[in-house]
């Protein structure tokens, strides 16, 4: 079924065509990973689709009765809402609904209500109504579903009761998504979701996105979310529109293949082309043959030509190179606690020796220090104690996300020139030329360029510089999908040192050599890739928990261990939730997972039925006569909707469980 379509959109700001003949569709179930160059037009054509903006041609239809949700900038009207009740929003007519049951059961239960039997007969009857109602739209599992989604986007139960006033800009980002999930739209639109989230985060919302019962559309330059998310790709370029089946790798594949049977194409036309005008020279002189050359002549005059395909979007072009090469021992750092006087960032002396050509990735959730590391080791931040030392010959270059050393009153030539006076004009344009600045955008301030072009702009500064050992924080935001991948091909061929901070799973993948992981506690090494971290990390997890499964039960055999057998049926249980898509899976696993969902599906179905009963005994007028029943009725409800909301959670978390062992 068709969700919302949009056909042949066009739309102008200013007199520039941003949209020329945009055409896309979502259906029930889908999920479409919409993507194009940074300025393509993508948040524009999201904003026609909800209505934000008119196109200037084309239709937009959504299905009847079909709704679609959108993150929309944070607006909160009052600053000590709670974080809960902002989440929950979506669910204030049904907590209202909620409120309504309990005063009916109440009333109910006065004896002047249920001694008049025309007043209780329609109390009981607007009563069943409303309670099937609830029922229906999932009330008594609505603040299951909250929590679960606070949760996973990182606020734990602890802060669901915290003003929305003290949160910082990025938490409020990830607010506003957690309240557009929770109200669990038929069209789920989604504007760089991942943007704010770390890693962890990251994989919890591709789970959620992947088991949605709805369709989603979503923006994303994040590579690695669209091969996992996406079953389907829509690309917006020059205007237009192409439709792909499948992830990001298989709009890579397709992409490729059609730009191959283009060139194909275009060259057999070449060659016929070139075959009847040779056939029109040689013959429109003879009498013979003068009739049928202008026959081919007037063939030609109407072939329509095909265009010589080629890849429209203009490039980066990346190079690193070091101007000279460091000594063998790159960076060392010994006992090093780095932070600030009253917030040391880990639990733990950061003892780290990075060797030439490694390429670091450093991990680690929102908050834990990652940039404040980056910020010590190259020298902006002293150390709280510990040393860092860089080898011979080392010569830094630092990307710093903020771009804090681009100086916003230059121009991009002259902030570059500046840096390499000995260089004549040509050069200097030319470099910036490699990085799409080109003829008068050269003499743009720094501070009106937009975030992509500050990146490219800082990119551009830090090749010019040659260094052997590059230093950079989140090197990929603002880039779109193309100068990633360019920057991608530049790091992989670059024969210096590289350390790095980066949310991006596609980029760390491609790029690192190790990864180092910090936590509130620890930090640890692995070597590897990110895919190499994630299967040795699942590995741990699942030693870790064997290990303590083993433990508990050779105590149990000793008699060592009080209430052993709860203990291990508390490790058993919670298990489940250890492990993070193992590599390798066991059907033992599988069907333990499945008997547990079964086994929470057996209980969610009985409390269900139980509190059906109970509202059915709500309509009982001899029960509504004992105020001692009803009070203890309404006390039981509330006990069965704890435990049903306990219940949900649990088979969520497996079923998610289960689908990442699918």
């Amino acid at each position: 079924m068709i969700l919302v379509q949009a056909s042949h959109i066009a739309k102008q700001f200013d007199g520039k065509e941003v949209l020329k003949d945009a055409s896309l569709v979502v259906q029930s179930g889908e999920r479409v990973g919409f993507i194009g160059n940074n300025g393509a037009g993508k948040s524009t054509l999201l904003r026609i689709l909800i209505g934000e903006y008119a196109a200037d041609s084309g239709s937009v239809s959504l299905a009847k009765g079909a709704t679609m949700g959108y993150v929309a900038q944070f607006r909160v009207t009052d600053d000590s809402v709670s974080v809960f009740d902002f989440a929950a929003e979506s669910f204030a007519d049904l907590f209202a609904m909620e409120v309504r049951l309990r005063a009916m059961e109440t009333e109910m239960a006065k004896p002047d209500v249920h001694g008049d039997e025309a007043v209780f007969r329609k109390l009981t009857e607007d009563y069943d109504v409303l309670r099937h109602e609830f029922e229906d739209r999932g009330g008594y599992g609505a603040e299951a579903r909250i929590r679960r989604v606070l949760d996973g986007l990182q606020f734990p139960k602890e802060v669901h009761r915290l003003p929305v006033g003290v949160l910082s800009g990025g938490q409020k980002t990830r607010l506003a998504l957690a309240k557009l999930l929770v109200s669990e739209p038929d069209v789920l639109v989604l504007d760089e979701p991942t943007n704010y989230l770390d890693t962890d985060t990251m994989d919890w919302l591709e789970s959620y996105l992947i088991s949605y019962r709805g369709a989603v559309l979503l923006v994303s330059h994040d590579r690695y979310f669209l091969d996992h998310v996406a079953t389907s790709i829509v690309e917006l370029e020059n205007g237009c529109t192409t439709s792909y089946t499948g992830n990001y790798e298989s709009y890579m594949e397709q992409k490729s293949a059609n730009l191959e049977a283009d060139i194909k194409r275009y060259e057999a036309q070449q060659e016929e082309i070139k075959r009847i005008e040779t056939f029109v020279q040689k013959n429109i002189v003879r009498a013979s043959t003068t009739k049928r050359a202008q026959s081919r002549r007037k063939l030609l005059e109407k072939m329509v030509r095909l265009e010589r395909p080629s890849e429209s979007t203009p490039k980066l072009a990346l190079r690193f190179t070091c101007h000279r090469e460091s000594g063998k021992d790159v960076l060392t750092s010994e006992r090093l606690v780095f932070g600030y006087p009253d917030k040391p960032m880990t639990g733990s002396p950061l003892d780290l020796y990075v060797a030439r050509g490694q390429r670091l990735a450093i991990l680690g959730p929102n908050g834990i220090g990652k940039t404040t590391l980056l910020r010590t080791l190259v020298g902006e931040l002293q150390p709280i104690s510990g040393d860092v030392h860089w080898g011979q010959h080392v010569s830094l270059g630092y990307y710093d996300q903020e771009q804090t050393h681009l100086i916003e009153s230059k121009t991009v030539l002259d902030l570059i020139w500046d840096e390499h006076p000995s260089l004549d004009i040509t050069t200097i344009r030319t470099a910036l030329g490699r990085f799409l600045f080109r003829g008068e955008s050269v003499n743009s301030p720094v501070a009106t360029l937009s975030g992509g072009e500050k990146s490219r702009l800082a990119l551009c500064q830090l090749m010019m510089r040659q260094p052997n050992v590059l230093v950079m924080d989140e090197p990929t935001n603002h880039l779109d999908l193309l100068a990633k991948e360019v920057l991608e091909d530049a790091l992989e061929d670059y024969e210096g040192t590289i350390l790095m901070v980066s949310h991006d799973r596609y980029f760390i993948d491609a790029i690192a050599t190790h990864i180092l992981t910090l936590d509130a506690d620890a930090h640890k090494l692995y070597i590897g890739n990110y895919s190499e971290y994630v299967q040795k990390r699942n590995e741990d997890e699942k030693w870790a928990q064997e290990s303590e499964l083993e433990n508990v039960q050779n105590s149990v055999a000793k008699g060592r261990v009080a209430g052993a057998r709860d203990v291990t049926a508390n490790v058993a249980e919670t298990s489940a939730g250890m492990a993070e898509k193992p590599r390798v899976v066991r059907s033992a696993d599988v069907r333990r997972l499945r008997d547990k969902i079964e086994a929470c599906e057996t209980r969610i179905a009985k409390l269900e039925a139980r509190q059906a009963e109970i509202g059915e005994l709500f309509l009982n007028p001899d029960t509504m006569r004992d105020g001692e029943k009803v009070a203890s009725l309404q006390d039981e409800l509330a006990k069965l909707g704890e435990e049903h909301d306990a219940q949900m959670e649990q088979w969520e978390a497996l079923s998610l469980e289960l689908d990442s062992l699918a």
